[in-house]
């Protein structure tokens, strides 16, 4: 069990008071973030057909939870571990135009988390996807689409801050960009969580670009599936947490495989078998649409605004008897 425990620690806001706190960031980010990115708000699925191959594998190691469904014997039911190939499949059927986009709830189950002060089973994100040309597959609109949603973070800051003062967690006014290979030549010592954590201390709140590739040490900085981000033009989004002192990956998000990102990537992850499951035949096809999306941590951002401890602090989930024991000791109170 790893738990991080901040010296007098004050959650300042009482339960009823956090969880009041916490659907106003949700409600209120929701409807900013939409409007900034021109997103419509849609239903989403809970589980997907394995044989679909709509289900994120994420670093290929994770097992979905799967069960099987009366009415459809002979294909394996899987719990969506992330929405990121659903979403654009999703705008094509919906008919979405060019520069429209939607989001979403997404909830799911990650069975083998380690569970710590960041890391639940449960993950709740608004998940979002938005049509672009194929022209615009480029690392400065990647930027400006970050750059887009850090000036929702920032706002939702100055909103928590007028119902909640004394709770709300001061942000930095600035986003900075940063390679995972320029990361690796800054720390080259240290390892990519570390790298993270150092990086966000130093900047306050940076984009991490490239994530996928194997470095010059030739090790990857992070896993990433090899068939919904294009690895040169994605990244995560950290901000500093000082009550925690680490860096809080607040989104993962990218411009989405083409045609030809998809094979070379599933070649270098020797996985060139998915090519024949439907999703992946019709991105070689160029039968989707080209798109940039990602994923927000609901929780991760209710509690980086309302400078928590834990993320049990803001969502209801299951945690060793250990883990709330010892959090009960320092205020922090697990839901």
């Amino acid at each position: 069990m790893k738990l991080y425990i901040p010296e007098n620690y004050d959650p300042i806001l009482s339960v009823r008071e956090t969880q009041e706190a916490i659907k106003y960031i949700r409600d209120t980010f929701q409807k900013e973030l939409g409007k900034v990115l021109g997103l419509s708000r849609i239903s989403a699925p809970l589980f997907v057909e394995k044989s679909s191959g709509l289900n994120d594998n994420l670093n290929g190691i994770e097992r979905p939870v799967s069960f099987d469904m009366k009415e459809l014997p002979n294909d394996e039911i899987e719990v969506v571990q992330s929405l990121a190939k659903w979403k654009r499949l999703a705008l094509k059927k919906y008919g979405f135009k060019m520069h429209e986009g939607l989001y979403t709830n997404m909830n799911a189950i990650r069975r083998d988390e380690e569970v710590d002060n960041t890391h639940s089973c449960y993950v709740d994100q608004w998940d979002w996807e938005k049509i672009i040309s194929k022209e615009e597959r480029t690392i400065d609109v990647l930027k400006q689409t970050v750059q887009d949603i850090f000036k929702v973070i920032k706002h939702m800051e100055h909103e928590v801050w007028y119902k909640y003062p004394n709770a709300v967690n001061h942000l930095p006014n600035k986003i900075h960009f940063i390679t995972t290979q320029e990361l690796e030549d800054k720390y080259p010592t240290l390892t990519p969580k570390e790298r993270e954590n150092a990086i966000s201390k130093e900047l306050g709140c940076v984009f991490i670009m490239k994530i996928g590739e194997p470095l010059h040490s030739g090790i990857p900085h992070d896993g990433r599936a090899p068939d919904y981000d294009d690895w040169s033009l994605n990244g995560d989004i950290f901000f500093w947490h000082e009550t925690l002192q680490c860096g809080l990956e607040l989104s993962s998000m990218g411009i989405r495989v083409d045609e030809n990102a998809i094979v070379e990537q599933c070649k270098k992850s020797d996985c060139l078998n998915r090519l024949e499951l439907p999703y992946h035949k019709m991105v070689v096809n160029k039968e989707l649409p080209y798109t940039i999306g990602g994923g927000i941590g609901q929780s991760r951002l209710c509690m980086l605004l309302l400078n928590k401890a834990h993320v049990g602090e803001v969502q209801a989930s299951i945690w060793p008897q250990e883990m709330i024991d010892e959090c009960e000791k320092h205020k922090i109170h697990i839901l």
